[in-house]
């Protein structure tokens, strides 16, 4: 059974939990306490990659990154090296893909928030940002954890987003499901049972987790 599979998907996924927390908190709270013009366009735009196929939203992504893509150009002229097939690229595909994730469970948790510590903050002057850093984040750590678990795990079995941006390039790459994938299509079973099977407990340990804090919540 091949490790470094699952060595990449961990990488991918550590990484992707340790990063949306910072793009999907702010996004969260906007969209939990904003109030602007074409606020359900936004909150349907956030909401999109968990709606699309992933091959579609893989699509996009491989186009918008790709070396004649806006962002695939501007990160080839910055480092030199291109984007997609590459470990950064699928870390921002995981970005993106696992956004709605990570909002949805945090602006829930905001929006459960006793409005009476904000009104004290905004009596003692707190700024936005301030109450924000201060206020908010601290009375929601429930929420940020049982999002970036759930990110996680979400992270761990992605398939189509990822092998559209990335392939299968052995140690940069080819994450577990990849793998798993490649396995079958070579009628290796057993080797996809048991990379599949490596995958259920950790799984299994992470909802566990979610419920727990989610109990200690309610």
């Amino acid at each position: 059974m091949e490790w470094e599979p699952f060595y990449l998907s961990a990488k991918l996924a550590f990484w992707t939990m340790l990063i949306i927390p910072f793009i999907a908190a702010p996004i969260a709270c906007m969209l939990a306490f904003g109030r602007f013009a074409g606020k359900s366009a936004v909150d349907a735009l956030v909401s999109l990659p968990m709606v699309l196929p992933p091959t579609v939203l893989g699509f996009w992504l491989l186009v918008i990154m790709g070396p004649h893509g806006s962002l695939g150009m501007f990160w080839e002229n910055m480092t030199g090296q291109r984007l997609v097939f590459s470990f950064m690229g699928i870390l921002l595909a995981s970005l993106v893909f696992n956004l709605p994730f990570a909002v949805q469970p945090l602006r829930a948790a905001f929006e459960k928030l006793d409005h009476r510590l904000l009104e004290s903050a905004a009596i003692l002057g707190l700024t936005r940002t301030q109450a924000f850093v201060r206020v908010i984040i601290p009375n929601s750590l429930g929420g940020l954890a049982a999002s970036s678990i759930l990110v996680f795990a979400h992270s761990l079995g992605e398939f189509g987003v990822i092998l559209m941006v990335g392939g299968s390039i052995p140690g940069e790459t080819k994450v577990a499901s990849v793998a798993i994938f490649e396995a079958v299509e070579a009628l290796r079973f057993d080797d996809a049972f048991l990379m599949s099977a490596a995958l259920v407990p950790v799984s299994f340990v992470v909802l566990l987790i979610i419920n727990r804090i989610n109990g200690r919540r309610s």
